[in-house]
């Protein structure tokens, strides 16, 4: 039976009818203390032991008697006799009987006879460590509900508390769901899922304090999943199932948790993270939260970090706001709160935001990830050069170190972005596939530090610089060289539909997948089609479009389509075969600024690197012969 969402709430109305409704146990266990750090002090921790514990040195030098010295001065030195009016100390080292100063080695001048000679006085308790001048036997230590610091075991176990009464960790159970499931260990047929979400779960989870348990894989069984669910209500504190939270037919977490509990909540008003749901069986809290990876992970933010960290009674931790000015427009829907994850740099010195991939499936737009821009349920979006604020999965500091590439997509912008790091520059690089026209648009707004362009001119025969001096006129750029790539057919192995040239696919049938508008490949094909007097009508699927190389590639392994246009390095990564059409000039394009900065510089000496080149041409169709010469 299907169940359509039982609410739209905001997400905080929902979050507070959560934690006024549940809450985790408070449970003390004892742990050592040199195994503590992280850990919640359960209750006030008082020193057993004062610290230190004798008089002590603190000075390398000799323990003096203060009054036998009084008379010592430069005109009057004093020679100390060895045993009965100085001993030899070291720092930390208890204070003989009877002594209560010492004086520092280097003020001193040693005499045959072991004795010192000394040419000022030593006050009492010069140079000395009191007992308990750190800490006093019965001092309050730390407080109950007090994250533990490397700095706080020390002072536990000077005080001598070598174990530790804490609070246990809150357990969560994990149930994975969904017939299309396997462990990731397994070899994935057509159809198969590998259960990464489980992984990913219980590693939040852990960082903010919980133990978790992850169940085996439950398939799309009603009475399977109400088995599952009543066990891990009877194991944990926290029972966490994933998948199954929408209005599919094989959709059974909201009647699960009904029929052994209670739903407070059926669904939140986000995007990605809609289809959520906030319940309790047996008393103890219930979520049913989306398959999707992100609206997963998002969902686990809104609701479970916070039970978790009021659960060990510690201030949930606040992400670091910045305020940038938006590099492309974001329409989103009215009634609806939306978090998109965005890639952040510092452009002329002022902070530029530009989206990444919105889809909530798509986990590496997380990975990418630099901050979260919240867009609230009344609005519509921003504008492209609106200024906006944003949560930063990074520190500001770090992010003005992290380079924005836009425009087209290659693998040697990849390979860039991990070299900069191999060369401790200290510089990051986050890339967005806005196509060739779209990083002319970024450079030309500056909106982005450097983009990859390989644009073809059919009435000049030339790559790239007719389309800036028409785009960017007047404007200060820098073009230059990055490679010369190969760009052909990727087909199916052994090449079945025997394609040759571009009129094959017209005549053939064969479908076709696209790049995005303004992508150099789409100009490239859209050229290719006119000199054969074909129309994009006659191109099954000319319509269809992926925004870089690897996902034109994988369309085609995936079987959806039959052909596309793209770069051998793509077609081997998915054991396609590559049919060569056409050599083109992959250039890369910079503001003035950047061009002259430090980082322009460290990039430039990176690519001119014959390391670096040959690591590119060793992917296969790419030819690094001018790799960074300055064209204009």
């Amino acid at each position: 039976m299907r169940k359509i969402y039982l609410y739209n709430i905001p997400r905080r109305q929902a979050l507070q009818r959560f934690l006024s409704a549940v809450r985790l146990p408070r449970r003390i266990e004892k742990v050592k203390t040199a195994g503590a750090l992280g850990r919640v002090t359960a209750e006030p921790l008082f020193a057993r032991l004062s610290m230190p514990s004798d008089h002590a040195a603190a000075m390398d030098g000799f323990a003096v008697r203060a009054e036998r010295t009084f008379t010592a001065n430069d005109r009057n030195p004093l020679q100390l006799l060895p045993g009965e009016e100085c001993l030899p100390v070291d720092t930390g080292e208890p204070l003989p009987p009877g002594f209560d100063a010492v004086i520092k080695v280097e003020d001193i001048l040693m005499l045959p006879d072991g004795g010192i000679e000394i040419l000022a006085p030593a006050t009492p308790w010069q140079h000395l460590r009191s007992v308990g001048e750190d800490l006093v036997a019965g001092e309050l230590l730390l407080p109950a509900l007090h994250r533990l610091r490397p700095h706080d075991l020390g002072v536990l176990l000077a005080g001598g508390i070598t174990t530790a009464a804490v609070l246990a960790k809150p357990k969560a159970v994990i149930i994975p769901t969904g017939t299309e499931l396997i462990p990731p260990e397994e070899k994935r047929h057509r159809g198969d899922v590998p259960d990464f979400n489980s992984t990913v779960i219980a590693a939040y989870l852990q960082q903010w304090g919980a133990e978790t348990v992850i169940q085996p894989i439950v398939p799309d069984d009603q009475a399977l999943l109400k088995e599952a669910a009543s066990q891990a209500a009877a194991e944990g504190d926290l029972i966490i199932i994933i998948a199954g939270s929408s209005a599919g037919r094989s959709d059974y977490t909201v009647h699960v948790i009904e029929a052994l509990g209670e739903v407070f909540v059926h669904g939140v008003s986000t995007r990605p993270g809609k289809p959520v749901i906030l319940g309790q069986i047996s008393g103890k809290p219930a979520l049913g939260i989306p398959g999707y990876p992100v609206s997963a992970y998002l969902s686990l933010e809104w609701f479970v970090r916070p039970l978790i960290y009021r659960g060990l009674g510690q201030p949930e931790p606040a992400r670091e706001r910045l305020r940038a000015s938006l590099g492309r427009r974001i329409v989103s829907e009215i009634g609806v709160e939306e978090h998109v994850r965005m890639a952040v740099g510092c452009v002329d010195d002022r902070f530029v935001a530009n989206p990444l991939e919105r889809g909530a499936g798509i986990t590496m737009s997380l990975v990418r990830a630099d901050g979260l821009l919240i867009v609230p349920a009344e609005s519509v979006g921003f504008e492209q050069g609106e200024t906006v604020e944003l949560e930063l999965f990074r520190s500001s500091g770090e992010l003005r170190n992290n380079l924005l590439a836009a425009g087209s997509h290659d693998l040697i912008v990849d390979l860039l972005a991990t070299a900069l790091k191999e060369e401790g520059t200290g510089l990051t690089l986050s890339s967005a596939h806005l196509g060739s026209m779209g990083g002319i648009g970024a450079i030309g707004s500056g909106q982005a530090h450097l983009a990859g362009v390989h644009l073809f001119d059919p009435a000049s025969g030339e790559y790239n610089t007719p389309y800036i001096e028409r785009l960017l006129p007047g404007k200060k750029v820098h073009l230059i060289n990055l490679a010369y790539r190969v760009q052909g057919w990727i087909v199916p192995p052994e090449n079945p539909d025997g394609v040759e040239r571009i009129d094959d696919i017209a005549s053939k049938g064969i479908s076709f997948v696209n790049r995005q508008k303004g992508a150099g490949t789409r100009i490239l094909f859209d050229h290719l089609l006119e000199k054969a007097g074909l129309t994009p009508d006659e191109i099954p699927g000319y319509e269809r479009e992926e925004h870089t190389h690897l996902g034109v590639a994988a369309a085609v392994s995936a079987g959806t389509a039959r052909i596309g246009l793209g770069i051998l390095p793509a077609a081997r990564a998915f054991g396609l075969e590559f049919i060569p059409l056409c050599e083109e000039r992959y250039d890369l394009l910079m503001n003035d600024h950047f061009y002259r900065s430090g980082a322009g510089e460290a990039v430039l000496k990176l690519i001119r690197d014959p390391v670096f080149q040959k690591r590119v041409e060793a992917m296969g169709g790419y030819s690094m012969r001018d790799a960074g010469k300055l064209i204009n």
